[in-house]
């Protein structure tokens, strides 16, 4: 007969049907996957990652600030420069021009359309440049979520890899995963799949359906997050590490800015090249990477720090802050285990400490729940830190800022694109941050103690900040959960 068994296939078939057959090929598959998720939680970064360069001495410092605040009548006001600056640097640059950028793209979500342009005037600008000087050499290292993971187009990189512009998608699977539960399964079974623009899945962030693979890759956790830009302007070169992305719907968010010329520029470009080259690129012929003489010392310096070499140094200042030190910090995200402690025992050493967070209120039109700042908040607030609320309407207080002005000895100032999380600091994300050090009367280190005064005390009729217990949530429920986010990776935080 024709579906009669052989003796081979009776035999397969018996040894399937045996119970311990099937928890053996289980328990295998489940090794497999334990493997592959230890491994890439814990392999090491690319070359060229968590760079700790040196600090430099640095001409022509100055801190940016894009502000948005309520009036006393109800009203609100903005305030920018950050981007004012990076068109400007991009008009003037003579040979190079590279941008990293986590966010370049026209997405609204459910935040409607009363914002800049921001996505647009920068790709413009660099065209214009491209037009104007044909020689120059621009690069745009952005993150594949401009693109949905491949799951859409986009016009805006599209035109400008058409103008000539070297378009740089950062390979993230390089790096290692910051939410191991999903991410074992995704490389064993997704990851080969690739992604196309057919879907019939709503898009995330508004617009045209996309793919389950779409869902799949989102679902990782993890960018490149970086925010910087570094020009040449003939015989010198500028860098401007910034907070804020070139986003649309972030166009109404707070954020600081750095701009420095001298010999840090040259560091902030190699950490570029270091992501240019483990995706397949790169953005400068060697000699462009060549040290430059020292600019003139004038008090003050600067070091570029990215990935796990920001914690390290972040973690360095709060510890060697000592009773009647100021140490002001404005950030975003706030949820590293190792920083949430440093903060307490500084508290506990007599540090004068503020603390200024993001209520976690609003994304991009979505309301969310507050996780995972008021639960720190309530852990911190019964340690005595003294906190307050920035005091947003729709938009993101989005500064990542700590400054520590000591009693005797030089300030620092550190401002970049990393949150204070397990994500941002601990390696998984791709992150740079700028490092000031000089003199308490510095001129920016002056600006940044008014920057900060300004926002705790709603000084001049700006108000820009709430107290502790206008957001104040003391769920001990939410509370587990923050924790337990934070440790797994499951969370976008």
């Amino acid at each position: 007969m024709a579906n009669q068994l052989t003796p081979d296939s009776r035999r397969r078939h018996s040894i399937l049907k045996r119970p311990r057959n099937w928890i053996f090929l289980i328990f295998l598959i489940f090794l497999i996957y334990l493997g592959t998720a230890l491994w890439h939680l814990n392999k090491p970064l690319p070359p060229g990652l968590s760079a700790d360069f040196e600090p430099e001495p640095a001409e022509a410092v100055e801190l940016l600030v894009d502000a948005t605040w309520l009036t006393p009548d109800g009203g609100q006001r903005q305030r920018t420069e950050i981007f004012e600056r990076m068109l400007t640097l991009i008009a003037q640059a003579e040979t190079l021009i590279a941008l990293e950028m986590f966010l370049l793209n026209d997405f609204a979500g459910a935040a409607g359309k009363n914002h800049r342009p921001l996505s647009s005037l920068i790709v413009d600008a660099m065209i214009e440049r491209k037009r104007a000087q044909p020689d120059i050499r621009i690069s745009l290292i952005t993150d594949p979520f401009n693109r949905l993971y491949g799951g859409i187009e986009s016009d805006l990189l599209d035109r400008a890899e058409a103008a000539g512009v070297n378009v740089i998608d950062t390979r993230l699977t390089a790096l290692p995963d910051s939410n191991p539960i999903w991410s074992g399964f995704w490389r064993l079974c997704c990851a080969y799949l690739g992604n196309s623009s057919a879907g019939w899945l709503p898009n995330p962030v508004g617009g045209e359906d996309v793919s389950l693979r779409t869902y799949l890759r989102l679902l990782n956790f993890k960018a490149n997050h970086r925010k910087a830009l570094v020009v040449d302007e003939g015989d010198g070169w500028t860098g401007l590490v910034t907070t804020a992305n070139a986003h649309d719907a972030s166009s109404r968010h707070s954020n600081l800015g750095l701009v420095f010329s001298g010999a840090a520029a040259i560091d902030l470009l190699r950490t570029m090249e270091a992501t240019a080259q483990f995706s397949g690129s790169d953005l400068a012929e060697a000699d462009k990477l060549a040290r430059l003489d020292a600019a003139v010392d004038k008090g003050v310096r600067i070091a570029v720090l990215s990935e796990v070499a920001i914690r390290d140094e972040l973690l360095r200042i709060l510890d060697r802050a000592q009773a009647g030190d100021r140490l002001d910090i404005a950030v975003f995200y706030l949820s590293h285990r190792g920083v949430i402690g440093a903060i307490e025992e500084a508290h506990s050493r007599g540090v004068r400490l503020r603390l200024l967070l993001d209520p976690n209120e609003d994304a991009f039109g979505r309301k969310k729940d507050g996780v995972p700042n008021r639960q720190v908040a309530m852990e911190l607030a019964e340690a005595g830190v003294p906190i307050r609320w920035c005091n947003t309407r729709g938009e993101q207080c989005h500064y990542k800022h700590l400054l520590h002005v000591p009693q005797d000895g030089p300030s620092s100032m550190l401002i970049g694109s990393a949150n204070y999380t397990r994500r941002n600091l601990d390696g998984f994300n791709l992150e740079t941050q700028a490092l000031l050090i000089a003199d308490s009367d510095h001129p920016e280190i002056a600006a940044a103690r008014a920057f900060f005064d300004e926002r705790w005390h709603n000084e001049r009729g700006r108000i820009h900040s709430l107290p502790y217990s206008a957001y104040a949530d003391d769920s001990r429920l939410r509370y587990w959960r923050y924790r337990f986010m934070e440790a797994s990776g499951v969370s976008t935080f």
